[in-house]
């Protein structure tokens, strides 16, 4: 039976993704987002009739973090998040059926930087930071009012990979243009998620109506910088290889403008909800999820 998807935010590397995957399904979705291609935020009635008996409601709106932190950028950064949640809240309020589920992004990078043990849902300490309090002020603004008929999932994601955008390309660059190595110290974790393991752990949540509250979305083996910068160099082989120390990474960044964080903070996180529910990984190694990316190269 074709089901009524809405993603709002939905023109992203993972909105694109999941629009092309469910519409492969036969389901019919409807995009929420800035420019013409589908309903604008300005078009509050639209969303309504959209959200109107909606099996799934899928937030990702929200500017990339993929900048300087300025003052702007952060206020910009923080208020994409919170005005867009608190704004679907409003509008599921007025359903006169609303979505059976609405499923919220968020952001693996609330635990703290952790290099001592895994964080999971329950043992996981939050961070500090600019950061953090964007992923604390979401989760937030997403349950701090109830949907009593609309079960809410938020999703800490962590660094999705995949083919044609998101972070792959940036780390490919690296690697053909002599920087394949560590990056910082490279004993920092790299947790991670395929982004077609993205796509199911929505599927499975959709279909498993006794999940609710937080989740972990990242795959249950992260690795260490340097391994993952290992397994990327023997698919690209790259005539030589140098690693970035911090002071590089930092010009780097500044010629770029985007930040160290995204690179040299450690997060180690783990699925451990996912898993207990019965959840199966599709890519549960780097080695895996490579390989499908790599394919055909």
């Amino acid at each position: 039976m074709k089901q009524k998807i809405i993603i709002a935010g939905g023109t992203g590397f993972i909105g694109q993704y999941l629009v092309k995957r469910f519409r492969e399904e036969s389901d019919a979705v409807q995009v929420i987002s800035r420019n013409a291609s589908g309903i604008t935020w300005a078009e509050e009635e639209k969303i309504r009739m959209a959200l109107e008996g909606a099996e799934v409601l899928i937030n990702l709106a929200g500017r990339s973090v993929d900048c300087r932190y300025t003052e702007a950028n952060k206020q910009e950064i923080l208020q994409s998040r919170i005005q867009t949640t608190r704004r679907l809240q409003s509008v599921i309020e007025q359903c006169s059926i609303p979505p059976k589920l609405w499923i919220n992004s968020s952001t693996a990078t609330i635990y703290r930087h952790a290099q001592d043990q895994a964080m999971d849902e329950d043992r996981g300490e939050i961070g500090t930071g600019f950061s953090v309090n964007v992923a604390k002020a979401w989760e937030q603004a997403f349950f701090e009012r109830p949907t009593p008929r609309t079960r809410k999932v938020a999703l800490r994601t962590a660094i999705v990979l995949g083919r044609g955008g998101g972070v792959m390309q940036p780390y490919i660059n690296l690697v053909r243009f002599g920087l394949g190595g560590p990056q910082g110290s490279g004993r920092q974790v790299f947790s991670w998620i395929h982004i077609e393991d993205v796509f199911r752990i929505t599927r499975f949540v959709m279909e498993h109506a006794t999940l609710e509250g937080v989740y972990n979305t990242a795959a249950p083996f992260p690795v260490l910088n340097e391994q993952f910068m290992q397994v990327l160099r023997k698919r690209i082989r790259p005539l030589v290889y140098f690693p970035a120390p911090e002071w590089l990474l930092q010009l780097g960044a500044n010629l770029i403008g985007t930040e160290t964080e995204l690179v040299l903070k450690s997060r180690w996180v783990i699925p451990r909800k996912l898993q207990a529910a019965g959840f199966i990984f599709q890519y549960p190694t780097i080695s895996e999820a490579l390989d499908e990316i790599f394919a055909g190269d």
